[in-house]
């Protein structure tokens, strides 16, 4: 899939059965938009319990992650995962970009033939990205324009509820916290930091975070997602040193980052990856 979407901008799997990654934090490299086709399922998204059911379509932005818990027999679901450079190349093709809405809501119900419309969306961006074709620019703009109509159909249909939950307060707040988390964990691990990016004291947004999600704390929820977006290095990159991986999630030293991965996950980061190199 990584391949595919460093080659052609985009991934599409017009039919998945069933979870292949049970009970495992997933980031995508890049928007990932899951369209249920039959059966139900509950997946925790950012910490909050959602429950998807057939015509349901899920946005998943980028650095975001989501945990699949448990699904019926039946279910099966349709993925298309977008590169976060070719969305960052259609923005000048829309009428507007407020993906934060995403994150937000980013489960929504859609009809028969709204479902209809996204499938055939999905499989047209396919076709255009796997076309073998000389003019590599030409392919490039063919997607920018599918994806721009594709993205303006999914506003539409998302517009009533988006009015719904425009003055929920709760709503986003938590998704703010969780965006400024995707931007600031490398440097930032501490829940005073984002409180007082949101205006509000440590000890008052502990205790809303607490209310709203599940009874997962603020602090756990940025240590599961520093720690989530370590294990995806190590299972991406197999080869990285632990020290190498340190670095880049900003820690100063490779003690301190094993350190908070076993706090954090209950082992320590070589031991993680021993285990996947068992299980491949």
């Amino acid at each position: 899939m990584i391949q595919q979407i460093k080659q052609n901008g985009l991934y599409v799997n017009n039919e998945i059965h069933g979870f292949i990654y049970p009970d495992v934090n997933l980031s995508f490299p890049g928007v990932a938009v899951h369209l249920c086709l039959s059966g139900t399922a509950r997946i925790i998204y950012d910490m909050q319990e959602i429950t998807v059911r057939k015509n349901h379509l899920l946005i998943m932005m980028p650095g975001h992650f989501m945990k699949t818990v448990k699904c019926s027999d039946d279910f099966t679901y349709a993925r298309t995962v977008i590169s976060s450079e070719l969305l960052d190349e259609v923005k000048g093709h829309l009428f507007s970009h407020e993906f934060g809405r995403f994150n937000n809501t980013p489960c929504c119900q859609l009809t028969d033939e709204q479902a209809d419309h996204v499938m055939a969306s999905a499989k047209l961006l396919s076709a255009i990205a796997m076309h073998n074709t000389a003019d590599l620019q030409l392919r490039r703009q063919m997607l920018h324009a599918q994806l721009a109509v594709g993205y303006e159909f999914v506003n539409l249909y998302r517009k009533e509820q988006d009015k719904q939950w425009h003055h929920n307060r709760s709503v986003g707040l938590y998704a703010h916290f969780c965006d400024l988390v995707v931007v600031h964990y490398r440097e930032h691990r501490n829940v005073k930091f984002y409180a007082e990016q949101l205006g509000y004291s440590a000890r008052y947004f502990s205790k809303f975070f607490l209310n709203v999600s599940n009874g997962i704390t603020a602090l756990d929820y940025i240590g599961q997602y520093v720690c989530t977006q370590a294990k995806r290095l190590m299972d991406v990159y197999p080869d990285k040193t632990v020290k190498s991986i340190s670095e880049e999630l900003g820690f100063s030293t490779t003690g301190n980052f094993c350190r908070y991965f076993k706090r954090n996950t209950g082992i320590n980061p070589e031991e993680y990856k021993r285990q996947e190199t068992l299980s491949d």
